[in-house]
């Protein structure tokens, strides 16, 4: 039986959390990984199996972890969903990664070391309203162990968003257009290089944390934005990760209050996140940004970004999170889409363009231009990015030269643009978008 949206959701957010507690209490991250997807997996098909706690099509292993639960105040609630979800996920994970090193001969002594180390009721669920959950930290260190340099940057990002982001390695292959089993295979080899790079679960020293700040920040902001603006399915947006994303980076802000560039990315991602209920209609439909009902932004969110923004800005030298969540702030500074301040943005883009150059920046760049200039000047800046291998096969190109084109009055040229754009995204609200603009221009 297919787990619900709603556990699954649960799930996502809680798998980072149960990795984290693993891997801190046992070491052994690939294993810990496995058997954390296993718990998952066990968790997705007894949960709501509707009035039976133990699921049936569990096995009778895991019909007693769900018994025990019940044991300990575990199930309750609808289906079998125990009172305490993370607690059991701990419980049945610990189970799984035993057993795993267990049938390790050639790790016997260590594994009946952690067994001798760790606490008596490790393995049972905590009573009713006692709380053994992991600290939020392990997701933090989690989250910097992959990032670890002996990983490379696809490495790092796949490991991240399987680990800590909660996606499948479905989802990951979907994202970067892969072959699931291309992305099954780069998952491997990053666990395996991490187990023998021998890797420890503690939180990284301050030189160390500053090596890899850039990596995890990069990593966050990949997660955000396949959650504000999901690459591939029939949603536009995926709450959930942006959401988490927001989560860490709150928590490593609060590691770093006086880095500007930790600072600088919590305000982009509250800045960005702020528009997200006015980006779609009921229908689940695309409505762009200068279509928007603005008074459907959330304005605590917008109120608490620019605060930061000035934060951020304070600290030198400023880097391209800092100026990205300045252009994110003029823009939510604007009363309409006519009031933006377009001068403002197409300097700060000048900037962005010195501090951290790169297709996509140009891409924007090319926009704020246009808006400045007129369109063939940003039509004029797009050229630059037509040999481009990065934006190659990305839509954003050919989106971004349609809605140009439309706007030089060039209406054949924007037609097929659009038509050419919608070809390459995988998003269906994007695609249905992109057809429609160039439907409604004949």
């Amino acid at each position: 039986m297919p787990a619900t949206a709603a556990t699954e959701d649960l799930l996502r957010r809680l798998a980072p959390q149960v990795l984290g507690a693993l891997v801190r209490r046992y070491g052994h991250f690939d294993a810990a990984e496995d058997a954390v997807q296993e718990a998952l997996l066990a968790a997705a098909r007894q949960w709501d199996a509707d009035g039976d706690p133990a699921g049936g099509a569990g096995g009778a292993g895991e019909a007693g972890e769900v018994s025990e639960a019940g044991g300990a105040g575990g199930a309750g609630g609808s289906g079998g969903r125990p009172q305490n979800p993370l607690g059991w996920l701990i419980r049945v994970a610990s189970r799984r990664l035993t057993d795993i090193l267990r049938a390790e001969e050639a790790r016997r002594r260590r594994e009946e070391r952690v067994a001798a180390s760790a606490p008596r009721d490790e393995l049972l669920a905590p009573p009713p309203g006692e709380s053994r959950a992991p600290s939020k930290d392990d997701t933090l260190t989690l989250l910097f162990l992959c990032c670890h340099p002996v990983l490379g940057h696809e490495a790092r990002t796949a490991l991240t968003l399987r680990a800590v982001g909660g996606l499948t390695t479905a989802e990951i292959a979907r994202a970067y257009l892969v072959p699931e089993a291309t992305m099954a295979q780069r998952v491997s080899r990053a666990k395996r290089r991490i187990k023998e790079a021998g890797a420890r679960f503690v939180p990284p020293g301050e030189r160390e944390r500053a090596e890899r700040l850039g990596d995890v920040l990069h990593v966050l902001y990949l997660i955000f934005n396949e959650g504000y603006t999901a690459t591939a399915g029939s949603s536009l947006q995926r709450h959930e990760l942006a959401g988490e994303a927001i989560r860490l980076t709150r928590a490593l802000r609060a590691l770093l209050p006086a880095n500007g560039e930790v600072t600088g990315l919590l305000a982009l991602m509250l800045l960005t996140d702020a528009r997200r209920a006015a980006r779609s209609r009921p229908d689940g439909s695309l409505v762009p940004l200068d279509e928007q009902d603005r008074t459907l932004w959330d304005r605590g969110a917008v109120t608490e970004g620019l605060a930061l923004v000035t934060e951020a800005l304070s600290h030198k030298p400023v880097g391209s999170y800092q100026l990205q969540a300045a252009i994110a702030a003029v823009h939510d500074e604007a009363a309409s889409a006519q009031d933006t301040d377009w001068p403002q943005i197409l300097a700060l883009y000048g900037l962005l363009e010195r501090v951290a150059p790169g297709p996509v920046v140009t891409l924007n760049h090319a926009v704020a231009a246009a808006m400045v200039h007129g369109p063939r000047v940003g039509l004029s800046m797009l050229a630059a990015l037509e040999d481009e291998p990065a934006m190659e096969r990305h839509h954003r190109l050919g989106a971004v030269r349609a809605h140009l084109l439309e706007r030089a009055g060039d209406r054949e040229a924007a037609r097929a643009a659009y038509s050419a754009a919608a070809e390459l995204t995988l998003s269906l609200p994007e695609r249905r978008y992109l057809l429609a603009r160039a439907a409604r221009l004949g």
